[in-house]
């Protein structure tokens, strides 16, 4: 049992020996004392009060009395107004670092068989083009949300969706057929996302200049974008897709394919995978097939252009289009379709969808539509709702290229770190493989950070030089402390052991043991508030702590035997608690540097 949860069982039992009062647990909650007080943890004794019939004062110093008696880790304590501050003995602290060295997991949760499911859906990539900035964040929000979700004791099926088919897919397809000239990734040397993309944005050029044309030529805009020939082309290669013409599918599978590969590429050097993909080209019938299902129990209607809708005014909402008058689907029948394979597929307890803010709307909906439908999940499902990433130059747009791509902005991390890195010395001992694999790890690490320290639902500003900084709240910092502490351990042997230590404890010790202990705290809350940023704040917290520690006090030449083992058990488990709580970011932590 951790020191607070001992003092507070104990603060219990004064409660209810002084005043014969059951205390609930929310009452016997113990916040860190204030840094201008004396004392580690405080108990507020308000809650207590009229049950003890006496004033704020004289209830905290009955209660701080029975403590000091009765629970073996209060040494002292002292009372200011309504809060007891108790200070903690130094064989407490002691005994509970022991308790964190022998917990190779300490502060996460393991899932068993009885534990919820959970299935996070992030991604979602277009086969149009490749992925660029904003995936980086959905997906990086996406990877350590389900880190975090299982070292809270989930079971968690990350799961994707792609969007394979529509009218963009086939903007790529025309294009390529008109100008490609039978390109293909290992003719042109590119990635094929990447070439794929480049057709999306020809396609785009082209058609705008056909609209062009046509206004001149004194049409409107509006009816000019709808009877440019290229885009009737587009229109047209969509049916034939629809209604599975064997030259169109083929070569829809033939460029997809070379995206895939372009993806997994990608995916791969960012650090994320997949339990289960799905297609949208695979689940847009079956979403069909549910609404027509839904329309025949009179859960929706048809109106008399044969287009089937739902009424949602009754939840105040408006009434929202499910299947066009020619029969087609929107994205709305796709999720449904898609929610009905995933519930054939897992057992699934709780659904969270990754997906930025502008679609809030839509999984309102989602919501109340699954309800109606009668999946379990439909109600409570959880939109992961996050904030745009922008650059200092502005925002970004896939149709005219100027979008900033995810590879290209991994490239430029690595690169800028191998330089940084180099410039301040940090490579002068190492072979250049090694040089490479540290830049690598700090690049990805100073990229992985900068985005997840933010409030996923604000909207952020994306520096790449503010990122690769090896001061301050970055990356690169607490990197940097994990590879200092590995190297001091192994000045020092290596084999370090937890004993029972009989010393005094200094305040910076004390602190070091209090703020990893909270390290299971922050993991629990940032899994009720789907929060990564509340993880990489608390790496950069107990980075900052143990960085005032060492700054203060020597470890290797410690003379005291006893003294200098203490510190490097302590500094052992920071560097322990340092991964676990990056991994949960997906951000790697290098031996050296």
């Amino acid at each position: 049992m951790n020191i607070e949860a001992l003092i507070s069982k104990a603060a219990g039992e004064a409660v209810k020996a002084l005043y014969g009062m059951d205390a609930n647990e929310k009452m016997l909650q113990l916040q860190k004392t204030r840094s201008e007080f004396e004392g580690n943890l405080t108990l507020v004794v308000f809650p207590f009060v009229k049950a003890a019939k006496k004033s704020p004062e004289q209830t905290a110093q009955e209660i701080g009395e029975y403590l000091q008696q009765n629970c073996s880790a209060v040494e002292k304590f002292n009372v200011v107004k309504g809060f007891l501050n108790l200070s903690v003995g130094d064989g407490a602290w002691t005994e509970l670092l022991s308790a964190i060295d022998k917990d190779d997991n300490f502060g996460m949760k393991k899932a068993t068989e009885d534990s919820p499911l959970v299935m996070i859906e992030y991604s979602s990539p277009n086969t149009n083009k490749p992925l660029h900035l904003g995936h980086v964040r959905n997906n990086l929000l996406g990877w350590s949300l389900a880190q975090i979700m299982e070292a809270n004791g989930n079971k968690v099926v990350k799961t994707n969706i792609v969007n394979d088919r529509g009218i963009h897919i086939c903007k790529s397809m025309l294009a390529w057929l008109k100008w490609g000239n039978g390109e293909t990734p290992e003719t042109s040397g590119k990635k094929g996302d990447h070439l794929i993309g480049d057709y999306y944005v020809a396609f785009d050029k082209h058609y705008r200049d056909e609209i062009k044309e046509l206004v001149a030529q004194g049409m409107d805009e509006e009816k000019a974008k709808q009877e440019a020939p290229l885009i009737k082309e587009a229109h047209e290669m969509l049916v034939k897709w629809e209604q599975n013409d064997p030259e169109v599918r083929a070569l829809w599978e033939k460029m997809n394919s070379w995206v895939y590969a372009g993806f997994d590429e990608t995916y791969k050097k960012m650090g994320v995978s997949f339990d289960k993909i799905y297609y949208e080209s695979q689940t847009y019938l079956k979403g069909k097939a549910k609404v027509e299902e839904g329309l025949a129990k009179g859960l929706f209607e048809r109106h008399e252009d044969n287009s089937v809708w739902a009424d949602l005014t009754n939840e105040g909402l408006d009434q929202k289009l499910l299947l066009r008058s020619d029969g087609t689907s929107v994205y709305m029948t796709q999720d449904i379709g898609t929610a009905e394979m995933r519930f054939q597929d897992f057992p699934i307890d709780k659904m969270i969808y990754v997906v930025g803010n502008e679609q809030n709307y839509h999984f309102q909906v989602l919501s109340i539509l699954l309800d109606r439908l009668g999946f379990k999940w439909g109600k409570e499902l959880t939109h992961f709702s996050y904030g745009m990433v922008e650059l200092p130059n502005g925002k970004m747009k896939s149709r005219e290229g100027t979008v900033v791509d995810a590879d290209d902005l991994m490239q430029l991390m690595v690169e800028d770190a191998y330089k940084t890195s180099m410039e301040l010395g940090k490579f002068d001992d190492m072979t250049e493989e090694e040089r490479r694999e540290i830049a690598r790890i700090v690049g990805m690490g100073a990229l992985k950070y900068f985005i997840l320290k933010v409030d996923a639902r604000k909207n952020m500003l994306f520096n790449p030089e503010e990122s690769i900084d090896f001061n301050g709240n970055t990356g690169p910092f607490i990197q940097y402390t994990y590879a200092r502490i590995r190297s001091i351990l192994r000045k020092a042997g290596n084999d370090i052991q937890s004993s029972t230590f009989n010393i005094q404890l200094n305040e910076k010790e004390v602190e070091l043991i209090q703020k990893m202990n909270e390290f299971g705290a922050a993991v629990e809350q940032a899994g009720k508030d789907y929060s990564p940023s509340g993880i990489a704040n608390y790496c950069y917290e107990l980075t900052k702590v143990f960085n005032q520690f060492y700054h203060d006090y020597s470890i290797l030449n410690e003379p005291d035997e006893q003294k200098k083992l203490f510190r490097l058990v302590l500094a052992k488990n920071v560097a322990k608690i340092i991964k676990n709580a990056m991994s949960l970011l997906g951000i790697e932590v290098p031996e050296r540097m």
